[in-house]
């Protein structure tokens, strides 16, 4: 498989490793959109989170519980971002969640400033969504 991700965890590609984890490892990002932009990922290829088993995917958010508190100390303030799939900016087909330094002058904004519109749905909407994503 031709995944850099992948490559990152055989050791292939040379990283900064922070922390690995019996499924999991969390690595300084190669291209930084902040100083100590750190990625958490699953051993295992999986392109969705709902594609991992739940243990993966206990491991992974407890690798990023347990690194994000060193990340929180450069600025006080962390972004944790996942895009899940292609359609939400996934870049790289492999289950990756960005731990992001934030700080008031970063030039980046709140989640809802990536986008150019909001959707303004009807009550009636909203209860079809509701009943549709209740579990």
């Amino acid at each position: 498989m031709d995944c850099i991700f992948c490559k990152i965890v055989s050791g292939e590609i040379k990283s900064k490793f922070l922390k690995e984890t019996e499924y999991s490892v969390s690595f300084l990002d190669a291209f930084p959109l902040a100083a100590g932009h750190v990625l958490v990922i699953p051993k295992k290829h999986h392109q969705k989170i709902q594609d991992m088993s739940t243990q993966e995917n206990a491991d992974l958010f407890s690798l990023v519980h347990k690194i994000i508190s060193n990340v929180d100390k450069i600025t006080g303030s962390t972004l944790v971002a996942i895009h899940n799939g292609k359609d939400a900016g996934q870049e790289i087909p492999h289950v990756h969640v960005h731990l992001v330094p934030r700080s008031n002058d970063d030039s980046a904004g709140a989640i809802h400033s990536m986008f150019n519109s909001k959707v303004n749905l009807s009550e009636s909407e909203m209860n079809e969504l509701y009943n549709k994503l209740k579990i």
